[in-house]
C-alpha cells in the first residue's frame, strides 16, 4: 500500500482548517426518538471539553494589605436606651457571699483568712464544711529525724507527693463529705502518687492539685459558687521547697 501524497495531505489539512468549530443542533420534538448531533469532520463537541474547564474568569482577589484599614475603634454612636447592659461591671457571683474561710494572703509560713483567722509557724491549713484546722502533714512521716526532713520526704523516690492514709482522717469522718479537694502542694507542682489519689478517690471525693496559690484562687471561686460543704481544700505553705528523695 502507497502513502498518501504530500498534495492530499495539503488538501485534507487545508479543508479542516476551513470548516468551523461547532455546529448547530437541530430542533427536534420531544416524541421523537434520541438522536446524536451530527457536525462537520473535525468539530469539537462540548462534550469533548475538559470537565474542569470553565470560560468564566476568576475575579481579582485583593490582599488584606492593600485594604483599607480602620482609621479609629470608634463603632458609631453611644447608645441612650435604658436597658443597655455593662458588662464591665456585671459581676454573677456580687450577690452571693464569700465563704468564712476564704483565704485572704498565703504566705511562706502560713496563711490569713478573711474571718481574722491567721494560720502561722509553717503550719498548712485544712478547709471542710466551713471550718478551719492547722495541717501537719509531715508528721505522719515515719523515721524522719526532724520537720524538716519529714517535710521532704512528703516526695517519694518517684517525685510523687505521697502521705500516710491517717493524714486523711478528717475527711473519713467529715459528714456529708465534701465532692472535690483541691490540693495546694506549696509553692510549686508535684504529680500525685497513684496510692494517695487512690485513697482520697475511695472515700468518694475527687481531688485537684495545684500550687498554693492558685489552689487558694481555685478554693476562692468554687466555694463561693457551690458552697463549703461542697469544696474542701488541703495547703501547704507556699514557703515549702520539697526536694525528692
Amino acid at each position: 500500500m502507497k502513502s498518501p501524497s504530500p498534495q492530499l495531505l495539503r488538501a485534507l489539512r487545508t479543508s479542516l482548517t476551513a470548516t468551523p468549530n461547532l455546529t448547530r443542533f437541530s430542533a427536534i420534538s420531544s416524541t421523537a426518538s434520541p438522536c446524536r448531533a451530527i457536525s462537520a469532520p473535525g468539530a469539537v463537541l462540548p462534550s469533548a471539553r475538559r470537565n474542569n474547564s470553565s470560560t468564566v474568569r476568576p475575579s481579582r482577589m485583593v490582599s488584606r494589605a492593600h485594604a483599607h484599614k480602620p482609621t479609629s475603634r470608634d463603632r458609631g454612636p453611644e447608645s441612650t436606651e435604658d436597658t443597655q447592659t455593662d458588662f464591665n461591671a456585671l459581676n454573677v457571683l456580687g450577690n452571693i457571699p464569700a465563704p468564712t474561710t476564704a483565704i485572704d494572703a498565703c504566705l511562706d509560713s502560713g496563711f490569713h483568712l478573711n474571718n481574722g483567722v491567721k494560720v502561722s509557724n509553717g503550719d498548712g491549713v485544712l478547709l471542710v464544711g466551713g471550718e478551719a484546722f492547722a495541717w501537719r502533714p509531715w508528721k505522719a512521716v515515719e523515721g524522719a529525724e526532724n520537720d524538716k526532713a519529714a517535710r521532704d520526704s512528703m516526695l517519694n523516690a518517684k517525685g510523687h507527693f505521697e502521705l500516710d492514709e491517717s493524714v486523711w482522717g478528717l475527711l473519713d469522718l467529715v459528714w456529708p463529705k465534701p465532692d472535690m479537694l483541691i490540693l495546694g502542694l506549696g509553692g510549686s507542682m508535684f504529680p500525685l502518687s497513684p496510692e494517695t489519689k487512690r485513697h482520697i478517690n475511695s472515700l468518694g471525693i475527687r481531688v485537684d492539685i495545684l500550687d498554693t496559690r492558685n489552689a487558694a484562687a481555685q478554693f476562692n471561686l468554687l466555694a463561693t459558687e457551690r458552697g463549703v460543704t461542697e469544696i474542701a481544700a488541703a495547703m501547704i505553705p507556699i514557703g515549702w521547697k520539697a526536694r525528692p528523695l
